[in-house]
């Protein structure tokens, strides 16, 4: 079955946010330099990772604030998507709240699994993981009322640097 253009914007989006997760979690992990490395202890550990968390919050945080803002000067809207059937705008900021929901409880989970399991040496790609999570957001945020193709390079980027970071967390699982 052939695809259709839009899923060929799509592919071409989610191939080229491979390629660049893959490069900048690489980068992270091995020219990450060296004076910034925690020094492996599980405070130090655990204060990277916290520290990362925080651009995949603000971005969740921003999400939350932005649509409840939306929803308190939107008559048809302040009621909630629980009581009405919502404006155009608020599907479009409950769809970017929930997906910024579920890449950050993904995330959360894996940065915190990578701090725990990873060499102390490779931690500098839990840093690189919350710069593509954020540049990610942003850019699926900006495409996402231009439809798929425009918001799947922002979508891939922040889903695949979460996805090689865990698939990373699960090798360094194993003695």
């Amino acid at each position: 079955m052939p695809l259709t253009v839009k899923q060929h914007g799509v592919l071409k989006g989610m191939i080229a946010a491979v390629i660049v997760a893959a490069t900048g979690l690489a980068l992270g992990a091995f020219q990450f330099p060296p004076e910034w490395q925690p020094d492996g202890s599980p405070q130090a550990r655990l204060a990277l990772a916290a520290k990362c968390l925080l651009a995949c919050a603000f971005w969740l945080l921003l999400s939350i604030g932005i649509l409840a803002r939306h929803r308190f000067f939107t008559p048809e809207d302040i009621d909630g998507s629980g009581l009405t059937s919502g404006t155009t705008k608020a599907k479009v900021l409950q769809a970017v709240l929930q997906n910024t929901l579920e890449q950050t409880a993904l995330a959360a989970f894996t940065y915190l699994a990578f701090a725990a399991l990873a060499p102390a040496g490779y931690l500098g790609a839990l840093p690189a993981a919350a710069l593509l999570f954020w540049c990610g957001r942003a850019l699926f945020w900006r495409g996402y009322a231009q439809g798929a193709a425009a918001r799947s390079f922002g979508f891939a980027l922040t889903f695949y640097s979460t996805v090689l970071l865990f698939l990373a967390a699960l090798l360094f699982s194993f003695p």
